[in-house]
């Protein structure tokens, strides 16, 4: 089994963070998006994954492929990476890694996160992970048979056809099917939105008699913006403590401190005069002192003093002093 992680747009809508740092790589509950993506999806398979092939962009680094590496070593598979240099779509994308394209697989986003317990239906040919909205006309949308079989796939609907969103997911039992027909897409030029889609290939497959399932999950969590990272921020914390995971690190140093749960502290924090939480993420290396954090996720080595933040979030490295609240920054930022 292999899972392939297209991810080479950098995530303007989370800026500053995404400036020196791939949106896939921001942590949530202290680990990276992309780890905690195909961790689950691992889980949700129930069978060894072989490779995990990463598409990035050229510009992101030697860091950062090591560490796409051990992300893919930490779950027992190779990391391999590929490049896209040109931001032509989800189809061209896919096609980036197609020397990895073959026998079963997973095409995973590394744009959101998912809970899902439900048994993968390997005989289908295909399976597109959905979750039920309530404004599905602001979503790609699948449309069922009697069978519970996908019939078509409608991009924002303006008149009801399903709530079922598209998230991003999809298994092929397969994975060549789809290389050779997204081939002809490329070939033929066939363009929507100025780029190429997954879609038309899953429909070119669909045409030739190939069935796809759906795969309901069970929470659908993005992270596309500052104010929904530290929603999933929460919403990931929560679910780690129902599951028992251990979230605050052994060395952790308090005085004059507390800690509201769920929240978790990595290593080598040091908390002073400090009230964190509830729903709070500190990285590693973090020092805070005379300060009171709730519903925020601070990224490794920052350090902050004075603050009383509520929904904020601050990049690694960065220093903070101050009374605002509801900020954002980068990297490396400084404000005293």
């Amino acid at each position: 089994m292999k899972i392939i992680v297209p991810m080479a747009g950098r995530g303007s809508r989370l800026r500053p963070h995404t400036l020196t740092v791939p949106k896939p790589l921001i942590p949530i509950a202290g680990k990276p998006i992309v780890h905690r993506l195909v961790e689950d999806i691992a889980k949700v398979l129930d069978e060894k994954v072989d490779e995990i092939a990463f598409i990035i962009g050229e510009d992101f680094g030697e860091k950062v492929e090591t560490d796409l590496k051990n992300i893919a070593k930490a779950l027992g598979a190779k990391g391999t990476i590929y490049y896209q240099d040109k931001p032509l779509g989800t189809g061209h994308a896919i096609m980036c890694a197609k020397d990895s394209l073959e026998g079963p697989a997973v095409i995973a986003y590394a744009d959101t996160l998912f809970k899902a317990d439900f048994t993968l239906d390997k005989e289908a040919d295909g399976v597109i992970w959905v979750k039920q909205v309530k404004n599905p006309s602001a979503y790609g949308v699948v449309q069922l048979n009697e069978k519970n079989q996908i019939v078509d796939l409608v991009e924002k609907p303006e008149e009801f056809v399903s709530d079922l969103a598209v998230i991003g997911i999809y298994y092929f039992k397969d994975v060549a099917v789809l290389k050779n027909e997204l081939q002809g897409v490329l070939d033929n030029n066939i363009i929507r939105g100025g780029e190429y889609q997954i879609n038309d290939g899953i429909e070119a497959m669909k045409r030739k008699g190939m069935i796809f399932v759906p795969g309901k999950v069970d929470e659908w969590m993005d992270c596309g913006n500052k104010n929904v990272t530290v929603e999933t921020n929460t919403r990931m914390l929560n679910f780690l403590q129902e599951d028992g995971e251990k979230l605050i690190a052994d060395d952790l140093k308090m005085e004059n401190s507390e800690i509201i749960e769920p929240c978790y502290i990595g290593e080598n924090v040091v908390l002073k005069n400090a009230k964190i939480g509830p729903n709070v993420s500190v990285g590693n290396g973090c020092k805070i002192s005379d300060s009171t954090i709730e519903d925020s996720l601070i990224q490794t080595f920052a350090e902050v003093t004075n603050a009383k933040l509520k929904n904020a979030m601050i990049g690694n490295f960065a220093k903070f002093n101050g009374e605002f609240t509801e900020i954002s920054i980068g990297d490396y930022s400084v404000l005293e």
